[in-house]
């Protein structure tokens, strides 16, 4: 039995690393050196990136996935190129070097903000009248370009009307890598706390919107709950968190909420049942169901209670074999995020568009600008009440006493 079990495990793995090469786009590497010129009708992104890798001396790749002892700051500037020559979710890698600003994202700029006083300009410059920020954290299995990429990408698909701020901790960008990745968010939670509170604490930032992106999302939750543990809560500048296929442990997600305590941001999951990365990480991780990927429609009660909204991208085709980046590449699905980003509700009038779509919503949430709640509803799925009672037990000490004592157990 023993053998054939891990027989049968050898054989998973080795597909699930198959898959995880296939999916795998090979693109030049070194793309961040500046080109002099853009093209007409192409847009610009100017991010912010903050970042805990280990500089390097190529200026078109300016930083490795080795883990540095310093928080670096750079200020990047992107061009997408004109809207007629591109599809909305497609990151368009340049096949040879340098890349043509016509059909090929390129950088324009990189800058180091070596003082806070430079990064504060930056700041002031694109914060915009209602002195908002997105704060981008990506995940597994992203070089520093990869990650300036996707999100100048997001940024501009999206329509987000914020400062764009990328976090990029020191992935190696290997699919073989995945306990170091794991341990380097581990290794930036930390610095990821300090920016937070550094926006929380200016007088320059009015709003917060975390968007995370799948071992990002552990990393993102860990920091929020860090801070709330230093500064006794979160400040309600921090709207609203979006954690897209996160890859987080469903017991432990539990945990990160109960000692975030009650003042916490609204928080949407998009999650996919048939999220094939995520599937591979539950194997990885001793078979426990992953935030992403497990099925929390029947559990909208509970969910509602905890100010969480469920995005259901399960039936959306998805761009990439892995079903594991839609909220990036689809275009449909880039528009709604830029409407839960901008503070739009999917309750338009139009019926049809969950079905559309394809999305199911539950819950209610508060997202940058905005303070009305999305209120997008569908049947909930009939499971068995042993479950329901399962996950409710789970999810109903969020925000209460460590102490309590049930059956002669301390709630945990």
């Amino acid at each position: 039995m023993k053998a054939s079990k891990l027989a049968t495990g050898s054989k998973c793995l080795a597909m699930a690393l198959s898959l995880l090469l296939s999916a795998c786009a090979t693109h030049p590497g070194n793309v961040l050196a500046p080109v002099a010129e853009t093209a007409p009708g192409a847009s610009k992104v100017d991010m912010l990136v903050a970042t805990t890798r280990e500089p390097v001396s190529d200026p078109g790749m300016l930083f490795s996935g080795e883990r540095a002892t310093a928080i670096s700051m750079t200020n990047i500037v992107v061009s997408v190129p004109p809207d007629k020559t591109r599809k909305i979710g497609e990151v368009q890698w340049p096949s040879r070097l340098p890349g043509d600003p016509v059909k090929d994202f390129v950088t324009l700029k990189t800058e180091e903000l070596a003082s806070e006083n430079r990064v504060l300009t930056w700041l002031k410059r694109n914060r915009g009248p209602k002195k908002r920020v997105l704060i981008y954290v990506h995940g597994f299995n992203n070089t520093y370009s990869d990650a300036v990429y996707r999100f100048a990408q997001i940024a501009h698909d999206a329509r987000t009307s914020a400062a764009p701020v990328l976090f990029t901790w020191p992935s190696r960008g290997s699919v073989f890598d995945y306990v170091y990745d794991k341990e380097s968010t581990n290794f930036s939670r930390f610095a990821l706390e300090e920016l937070l509170r550094q926006a929380i604490r200016s007088p320059d930032v009015g709003e917060v919107t975390i968007l995370a992106h799948s071992m990002g999302s552990w990393l993102t939750v860990e920091a929020l709950r860090g801070v709330a543990m230093r500064d006794k809560g979160i400040s309600p500048k921090i709207k609203n968190v979006v954690l897209a296929s996160p890859d987080i442990d469903v017991d432990v997600f539990r945990r990160q909420l109960i000692e975030m305590g009650p003042k916490r941001p609204q928080f949407t999951i998009f999650a996919s049942r048939g999220d094939r990365a995520l599937a591979v990480s539950k194997w990885v991780s001793g078979d426990v169901d992953r935030v992403g990927a497990a099925d929390l429609r029947p559990y909208a009660p509970e969910l509602k209670q905890l100010g969480i909204t469920i995005i259901d991208t399960t039936d959306i085709k998805a761009a990439d074999p892995l079903a594991h980046n839609t909220f990036a590449d689809n275009p449909e699905m880039v528009q709604l995020l830029g409407q839960r980003l901008s503070g739009q509700s999917l309750d338009t009038g139009d019926v049809s568009l969950a079905d559309r779509v394809g999305v199911t919503a539950l819950g209610t949430m508060r997202v940058v600008g905005s303070t009305a709640g999305a209120a997008v509803t569908a049947p909930v799925a009939i499971v068995s009440p042993a479950a329901r009672r399962q996950l409710s037990r789970q999810f109903q000490q969020v925000g209460t006493s460590f102490s309590q004592t049930v059956n002669g157990q301390i709630a945990y």
